[in-house]
């Protein structure tokens, strides 16, 4: 299986809590997710460029770090929250979901379903009104991945022959009646 280039590597990551249980309902407990992810933020684990917590699941948009594989990165973010969280009970579903980028159209995509999140399920009319998202909330982000924003190369068209003289064409052909 060949691998995607590490500067080619932002995913959409989902992960859910165990049996659905609304953990991040709870202020506190969001807060310290949002902690925890930043924190990891904070060491160079990865670049986060949109997140959500709803109260039964996570949404974030990232690009781990060279040296951090994409399972690492989660095992930061699940692992840690769980350990700081203290709960007897499990905290999150095994494994996750986790979509790599492959395009800007694609990332503008992946950006707006994780930011619209909140109103898809009715819980705040605007994006930016939900406390838990990176909507509007540029100092909790990094910017875009710069193999997304740099301008699209441009080829060269092939250069056509120059003709010596101007192109004469014939002239119709009449049929008599």
């Amino acid at each position: 299986m060949k691998l995607a280039p590490q500067e080619l590597r932002t995913y959409l990551l989902t992960a859910v809590t165990a049996q659905r249980r609304r953990f991040f309902q709870v202020t506190a407990t969001a807060e310290l997710f949002l902690t925890t992810l930043q924190e990891n933020r904070a060491k160079g684990r990865f670049e986060l460029h949109a997140f959500v917590i709803m109260p039964d699941h996570v949404h974030l948009l990232l690009t781990p770090a060279p040296d951090v594989s994409l399972e690492k990165a989660a095992q930061f973010i699940k692992g840690g929250f769980s350990f700081r969280l203290k709960s007897k009970m499990d905290v999150w579903e095994r494994g996750y979901d986790n979509r790599r980028v492959v395009d800007r159209a694609q990332f503008d995509s992946f950006l707006r379903y994780v930011e619209d999140n909140p109103v898809r399920a009715r819980m705040v009319a605007t994006a930016a009104e939900y406390p838990y998202s990176s909507c509007g909330r540029n100092k909790l982000i990094d910017p875009r991945p710069s193999w997304l924003t740099a301008p699209p190369q441009l080829t060269a068209l092939p250069q056509l022959p120059v003709l010596p003289q101007p192109l004469v064409l014939p002239q119709p052909l009449v049929l008599p009646d």
